[in-house]
């Protein structure tokens, strides 16, 4: 087929199709896997090109700080996946909140969060920010009235997470999206634990829709990593604090969790049939409390997950009797699972919130939240749901 006609076809082809397609000019090797680009920086013909290029006047690469070929093409692909105009990457996924806000914000500005965010965003809010003048208030995450009551003459940013971490509350994005609207407030949501697979902030109301890639586009843990995606005009603010404050996402890394994003919908949509196969099997054992995943009837928030996701994800929470001492048990007779505070990983994962990824809050902070010390978060990966099954059985005994 000639380039010409297969560009053609592809105008035509779903946002899966594209984002395993989209490709970097070829070089004269003509590569069916893209090359990688390990350049710190980049060269030109003359000094003219050089200073039309620095100028803005001229589109190319000065500096792997500020462009690269590998990362182009991941934010690319991905925002073909989140219907974002374009996207910038970054070292982490923190770094991808901390940047969002730098860019965004400035002494004397207010936040507006949900209370069931990630540990390290809660320290952001809490800690660091207000050093320079900018404030949080949180609202509990269900609490509708409560985010439009918070609204302050200076509040620029509405921030949450649904899912949540580790409590996998659901909330209505499109709600939130009208209050924002209506005050003229940014909204920002973090994507990571749906993926732009199950779920499409953007199409809901939101004007920025940011992902830790470490998780679910790597898949494997192999590398760190985040994207912020939204508007051309939202982007070139945050590319501006960006290429200056130097969170770059390396070529490397990029070109790695880039061909990872090939595989992404296959991957999530097993680890998500495993998840609520696993999570129905779990609510008949009597030494369980409850449990909570987005697409079982018994989560409080099912009819907002089924109106605004395709899947419930590959992330299962879930109380043991018996608390802290309780959980530490049960983590330490699995065989199969891993035990680490990563997520998304092909591997199944099993993590104790309570004493590792949300251990700086202080007891009344993670019961706020619904954060219990029994509460074991799991991230079902990719093995036999037969297997993962017999393992948590043989644990929960």
């Amino acid at each position: 087929m000639s380039k010409n006609k297969k560009n053609e076809f592809l105008k035509s082809a779903k946002a899966e199709t594209l984002a395993i397609r989209k490709h970097i000019e070829k070089t004269s090797q003509k590569e069916h896997s893209n090359p990688l680009f390990l350049t710190s920086s980049f060269t030109f013909d003359s000094a003219e090109e050089m200073a039309a290029v620095f100028a803005d006047e001229q589109e190319g690469n000065i500096y792997s700080r500020y462009s690269n070929p590998n990362v182009q093409e991941l934010i690319e692909k991905v925002a073909l996946l989140e219907n974002a105009e374009t996207g910038w990457a970054t070292s982490t996924g923190m770094a991808a909140i901390f940047t969002t806000f730098g860019a965004l914000l400035k002494a004397g500005n207010h936040i507006i969060s949900s209370r069931s965010v990630f540990g390290s965003t809660h320290r952001l809010f809490t800690e660091i920010f207000p050093k320079w003048g900018i404030t949080t208030t949180y609202v509990d995450a269900l609490d509708y009235e409560g985010y439009k009551n918070a609204i302050q003459e200076n509040t620029k940013i509405l921030y949450l997470e649904s899912p949540s971490n580790p409590a996998l509350e659901i909330i209505d994005i499109e709600k939130v999206g009208k209050i924002c609207k209506k005050a003229k407030i940014l909204f920002v949501v973090d994507n990571c634990f749906a993926t732009p697979i199950l779920q499409r902030p953007l199409d809901l109301g939101a004007h920025i829709s940011i992902h830790s890639t470490t998780k679910f586009m790597d898949g494997q843990g192999r590398t760190l990593g985040g994207l912020i995606l939204g508007s051309k005009e939202l982007i070139k603010k945050i590319e501006a604090f960006a290429r200056h404050t130097g969170p770059a996402l390396s070529p490397f890394n990029a070109w790695i969790i880039s061909k990872s994003i090939e595989t992404l919908h296959i991957r999530v949509e097993r680890m998500t049939e495993n998840a609520l196969k696993i999570a129905k099997k779990l609510e008949k054992i009597d030494s369980i409390s409850w449990v909570k995943y987005p697409f079982l009837e018994s989560h409080p928030n099912y009819k907002i997950a089924k109106k605004q996701m395709f899947g419930g994800g590959a992330i299962v929470s879930f109380e043991i009797k018996g608390g802290l001492e309780a959980g530490r048990k049960f983590l330490n007779k699995l065989e199969l699972f891993s035990l680490t505070p990563n997520l998304g990983d092909a591997k199944s994962i099993a993590t104790h919130p309570a004493s590792t990824t949300h251990s700086k809050l202080k007891p009344d902070e993670r019961l706020s939240v619904g954060i219990s010390d029994g509460l074991v978060r799991l991230s079902i990966g990719l093995e036999h749901v037969d297997d993962i099954w017999q393992d948590l059985k043989n644990a929960l005994k």
